[in-house]
């Protein structure tokens, strides 16, 4: 019997450069399910509909991205709207049996909740913990972040299956969300690996003999800004004049960084070329001698799995970050923790493993080993597709599955 057709809706990215859920609709897709995706026009992508290796995507106009209360409030009126229209289009044309909610926002809900009429089961994927970057974002809670905290609650009642990208957010889900055990499920994200060994780049470093690198969203909440206080203390108060820094990726707060570079006088040691290709990005991971995770210490932060912790490693590359509950979960002993939201000690962390070439080499190989056997994809396929049986199965069926 052929597998039913799944819709997956993403608000934040488009597929397929949200590594997460494009993964997601390839193992779907490889299992036997005819995969539907609804995502933003954005990074461009911008074609409203194509097909690409065999996954059917649907892309909605959306707002700029959001960057205070009004921002959100456009980008998510317009986004929801965009969702709505196009989940009706897919229903029409797939009649797909499971709606797929990637967060955030947790408002996605309002789109899949009429589907349940007809019998369609809903499975939730949190990918952040939208509360805390809420809070993370706009400081102390009030009345907009208690109304955040009932659009969770209200996915996780939509719910019948929830996907959690690491234990923290399992305990999330069961406790907050007062999901049952068996309903929960961690699907880790896994790093993008090139099929083929691409060399490293040694201009990439400018003549000087350290490369030090970042890969990610540049947001208010990413910390960014701390990499290029650490760049600024180490040339100008260590006298560090043998590292050159590339900050790779964009985002809302891109144009302000490049100001504050040029304002503390790092354009010669510190390239910042935006969104890059594959190929680029994947060159200068294999140059770089540390990676660094800029995200400071807060509630939000401790509960996410960063993508770059998981793509240093990858490559087998020792970092160094702030002191994160599930970046230190990731990476153990591959990484230098940094206790404060501190730029200066980021700054003598960062000089203290380069002086350490051992070390450097030692934190690597336990990287790459890592990944290979604890933190790769195949592992979270298989507890994915667990999820989706337990979701299509009927209430009967569950009822007699629990007394085999």
């Amino acid at each position: 019997m052929s597998k039913p057709a799944v819709l997956i809706i993403v608000e934040n990215l488009p597929v397929p450069l949200d590594r997460r859920v494009w993964q997601e609709s390839c193992a779907l897709r490889d299992a036997g399910y005819e995969v539907v995706v609804i995502c933003p026009q954005m990074r461009g992508y911008t074609q409203a509909e194509e097909k690409a290796e065999g996954i059917q995507i649907y892309r909605h106009w959306i707002s700029g991205e959001a960057g205070g209360f009004i921002g959100f409030f456009r980008e998510y009126a317009t986004a929801l709207w965009g969702e709505t229209r196009l989940a009706w289009r897919a229903w029409r044309r797939h009649r797909f049996k499971i709606i797929h909610l990637c967060n955030p926002p947790d408002l996605l809900f309002l789109v899949a909740w009429p589907f349940k009429l007809f019998g369609v089961r809903v499975i939730y994927d949190v990918h952040d913990l939208w509360p805390e970057m809420f809070e993370a974002k706009f400081g102390k809670p009030g009345l907009f972040y208690w109304a955040v905290r009932l659009t969770e609650r209200l996915t996780y009642a939509c719910a019948d299956v929830v996907l959690a990208t690491n234990e923290s957010v399992r305990a999330v889900a069961l406790q907050r969300g007062k999901k049952p055990a068996e309903k929960v499920f961690v699907v880790r994200t896994a790093p993008n690996i090139p099929n083929t060994e691409l060399p490293p780049d040694p201009t990439l470093k400018k003549g000087k003999k350290f490369l030090v690198g970042y890969v990610g969203v540049m947001g208010n909440a990413d910390g960014v800004n701390y990499i290029l206080d650490a760049a600024a203390h180490l040339l100008h108060q260590l006298g560090r004049n043998d590292v050159h820094f590339l900050l790779m990726g964009t985002g809302p707060e891109f144009e302000r960084l490049l100001k504050r570079r040029e304002g503390l006088g790092l354009e010669s040691c510190v390239d910042m070329p935006g969104r890059v290709s594959d190929e680029f990005l994947f060159t200068a991971l294999r140059t770089m001698d540390v990676g660094v995770s800029s995200d400071p210490k807060n509630s939000y932060n401790d509960h996410c799995t960063m993508n770059k912790v998981l793509e240093y490693m990858a490559f087998a590359k020792p970092q160094v970050m702030f002191d994160l509950k599930e970046g230190r979960a990731s990476a153990a002993e591959a990484a230098i923790y940094v206790t404060d939201n501190s730029a200066e000690k980021l700054a003598e962390s960062i000089g203290r493993l380069l002086d350490d070439p051992p070390g450097r080499e030692r934190m690597g190989r336990l990287a790459a080993e890592r990944i290979r056997t604890q933190l790769n994809w195949e592992g979270s396929v298989g507890r994915m597709l667990g999820a989706y049986q337990v979701a299509v199965q009927s209430p009967v069926q569950r009822k007699g599955a629990e007394f085999h």
